[in-house]
């Protein structure tokens, strides 16, 4: 079972399981993406637990609990203790670097069209790699993309 469909928790036989029975191959391969995303073989330069921690945060921001509480298992696997207080949206950063990914993160999440070259660029000037960029922006749209399929099949199951 996908996280997806775990976090929705159709009941059989409902127009959602359905409907979920119908889109079997998005949900695997949405699975495969979660996969991709927080846990890849070679994580550059934003480690597991930073993007678990981001993924929380976001998912916070959306205000879904639930997917927030899947990512937090996934910062206290990772054992980062220096990432996990990023899960929560008022966590004070100090660190620049990690401070810079994070107002990004959540610019992401909470208004991307405001986000623009310049802040990309602030990304730089504290030592984000255009690859880390990239994965970032990868996370933000992943986690998005998670938090709005979870609430639209919500809505078809009649769930609040």
């Amino acid at each position: 079972m996908t996280l997806i469909e775990t976090l929705v928790s159709a009941t059989p036989g409902s127009a959602l399981a359905q409907a979920m029975e119908k889109r079997a191959e998005i949900l695997r391969l949405s699975q495969a993406a979660h996969d991709a995303v927080l846990l890849p073989r070679d994580p550059g330069g934003l480690t597991h637990g930073l993007r678990a921690a981001l993924a929380a945060r976001m998912a916070r921001l959306n205000r879904n609990e639930a997917l927030a509480s899947h990512y937090d298992t996934l910062v206290a696997r990772a054992d980062e203790p220096a990432t996990a207080s990023l899960a929560k949206p008022d966590t004070n950063v100090t660190d620049r670097r990690t401070g810079e990914i994070v107002r990004h993160a959540d610019r992401l999440t909470v208004a991307p069209r405001e986000a623009t070259r310049s802040h990309v660029d602030a990304l730089r000037e504290v030592g984000v790699t255009d690859a880390d960029i990239v994965r970032l922006s990868e996370l933000a749209a992943f986690v998005n993309y998670q938090v709005r399929v979870i609430a639209g099949m919500a809505l078809i199951g009649g769930i609040q």
